[in-house]
């Protein structure tokens, strides 16, 4: 019987994996060293890594939709994605989600750390635990509560004060797509509690969680989502491009400074990441 860890092996020092979502299918920002391309038991990756450093920490990079934007939201291969990452020896990732604002207080242009989320999707492999040949065996019951590392979130929290972008907590609510929601929809996403919409959030997180990786992520709010009753303007894809812009120059900025941060906090969070995988090895029947 074999487990992630059996097949991957447990960390021994700290690697960062940074997950650029719409808008940041761009890799300038670090010193990069070259490409990788891996398989894994769960096919292909979106696209090959990008390995590299910044200010001297070990960081792989992945466009999750491919560098050219070619895979829907449905289409994308969370799994594979992970597990690639893991294979690299990541044990610390930085995501960034495109989003939409489901809270008048919550404006286009800022952040927000997700501290839960809502999965809304129907149509995406949820655990690396499938029964399947050459996987891991066993059933895993992995805790989502915490649903994202807090202290990464930290960090992301201070970094974004320090580049002078409002930063929020916040739920984050997945939804299939690529469609965006309608106004009866979003209304209820609001009432489930939500705080801000998007399509990739899950199962990524959760199976992050599964492999033992601290992952935390950033919701870059690119609009507010339909809800609003006395809008009469609808979400398009012009207007979330044109905002995008401005969040991948600012996610970068703050990428950067998280890394930074990580760099001075490497042997407490090396021993988290060993905590997480702990936790992630025992929450395996067999």
């Amino acid at each position: 019987m074999s487990s992630v860890f059996d097949l991957l092996g447990k960390s021994k020092s700290l690697k960062v994996g940074i997950i650029g979502g719409t808008g940041l299918e761009k890799s300038d920002f670090m010193v990069s060293t070259g490409t990788k391309v891996v398989e894994t038991p769960y096919g292909q990756p979106s696209d090959s890594f990008t390995l590299g450093s910044i200010d001297g920490v070990e960081v792989v990079v992945l466009a999750r939709h491919g560098r050219d934007h070619r895979l829907n939201p449905t289409n994308v291969n969370f799994r594979a994605n992970l597990w690639a990452m893991k294979s690299l020896g990541v044990n610390v990732i930085l995501a960034s989600n495109a989003s939409g604002s489901l809270r008048e207080e919550i404006p286009p242009g800022s952040f927000v750390v997700p501290d839960s989320f809502i999965d809304w999707t129907q149509q995406r492999a949820r655990t690396f635990y499938d029964g399947q040949q050459g996987h891991p065996t066993g059933v895993c019951h992995i805790p989502c509560f915490p649903a994202y590392s807090e202290s990464v979130r930290k960090i992301i929290h201070g970094c974004s004060k320090d580049i002078g972008v409002e930063s929020h907590n916040g739920t984050i609510i997945c939804i299939e797509g690529p469609r965006f929601s309608s106004r009866a929809e979003s209304l209820m996403f609001r009432q489930l509690g939500a705080d801000v919409i998007n399509m990739t959030a899950c199962p990524e997180v959760y199976l992050a969680k599964e492999l033992g990786i601290l992952y935390a992520a950033v919701a870059l709010v690119t609009d507010y989502d339909c809800w609003r009753v006395n809008d009469t303007e609808f979400v398009s894809v012009e207007h979330v491009k044109q905002v995008m812009i401005k969040n991948a120059e600012n996610t970068t900025k703050l990428f950067r400074k998280v890394i930074q941060e990580i760099k001075k906090q490497e042997a407490t969070l090396l021993a988290e990441a060993q905590s997480a995988e702990e936790i992630a090895d025992s929450g395996v029947m067999r």
